[in-house]
């Protein structure tokens, strides 16, 4: 993989934003944009505790998904203080995603503001958060709704391996699906990672970024960006979504949800082996192609 590190910036303009980051889908880490919020400092696992502990939550393990594994379906369910009991003690390799924490506790909207400056379009019905134990992983995807994502770390660290959109095929993407075949877990070690180069070649030509986020940075994801999560130590990070001005996104991002997604669910549900190998065969043949085209241009290591 031929990557590299992700801007950062303290505070940016509202044009420069748009001009260098939105525009051209590029990523962004803006370290200065949650300081001024009373979440900064208010929000940490006591005040959850506090105020959501009662609430039961899907937790999810670290296994991969599979032939017969259903979109998003928890692996275990737990009192969300139980939860944080569990990973404060130490490794836990359990997450909680999309939780909508503000339905809960609707009073706590007011600890932070939706950056309005830099993005339109916000779902302010869905700010989600998402909460780690050290070890634990969220395996390479792309957000379904193809929204815009700026995500805030709260606590703990949290390293991020991104790739556009247009990568899809390097990275071994399965058709109708929003992941990847591969096992990027410890990506960044080079003896104990899980990559596989030997049956995902390709993988050597995906160019992305990668980089670690800490207390109080937010990263702009843009529309369709594949990413990759590993909790450093535990800790939460709250992803606010805006929808893309165009309306060709807004589309896309409308048939993944409510056509791709049912298609994938239905065949997984009547003939999973079977779709399941399909959509293997054919995450290869893109991921030959791929190859072929680099070798016929002289790419080196490919001709």
């Amino acid at each position: 993989m031929l990557l590299q590190a992700v801007d950062r910036v303290e505070r940016i303009s509202a044009e420069d934003f748009k001009q260098n980051y939105y525009k051209p889908f590029k990523p962004l880490v803006i370290t200065g944009l949650s300081r001024k919020w009373p979440a900064y400092n208010k929000w940490n696992w006591d005040f959850f505790k506090a105020v959501v502990g009662e609430v039961k939550v899907g937790v999810f393990n670290n296994v991969k998904s599979d032939a017969y594994t259903p979109v998003n379906k928890a692996d275990d369910y737990m009192k969300f203080g139980e939860y944080i009991d569990m990973i404060r003690k130490g490794p836990a390799e359990w997450r909680i995603f999309l939780f909508n924490l503000f339905d809960h506790a609707p009073q706590i909207i007011s600890d932070f503001t939706w950056p309005e400056q830099y993005s339109k379009g916000f779902v302010k019905k869905y700010p989600m958060l998402f909460t780690g134990g050290q070890g634990s992983v969220t395996h390479m995807h792309f957000d379904i709704d193809l929204s815009h994502i700026f995500h805030t770390q709260f606590l703990g660290k949290k390293r991020v391996l991104l790739f556009p959109f247009e990568e899809q095929e390097k990275l071994y993407r399965k058709p109708w699906e929003v992941l990847s075949l591969v096992n990027f877990e410890r990506y960044y070690d080079s003896i104990n990672n899980k990559l596989d180069p030997e049956n995902y070649p390709a993988l050597r030509l995906a160019k992305g970024y990668d980089l670690i986020l800490d207390h109080g940075d937010t990263l702009f994801m843009p529309a369709g960006y594949w990413h990759h999560m590993e909790y450093i130590e535990s800790g939460f990070a709250m992803s606010l979504r805006a929808m893309q001005s165009g309306l060709p996104g807004k589309l896309k991002g409308a048939w993944n949800l409510f056509g791709m997604r049912w298609l994938d669910t239905f065949f997984k549900k009547t003939c999973p082996k079977w779709w399941y190998n399909y959509k293997r065969n054919k995450t290869f043949e893109k991921a030959d192609k791929v190859m072929e085209t680099y070798a016929a241009d002289g790419v080196a290591g490919f001709s």
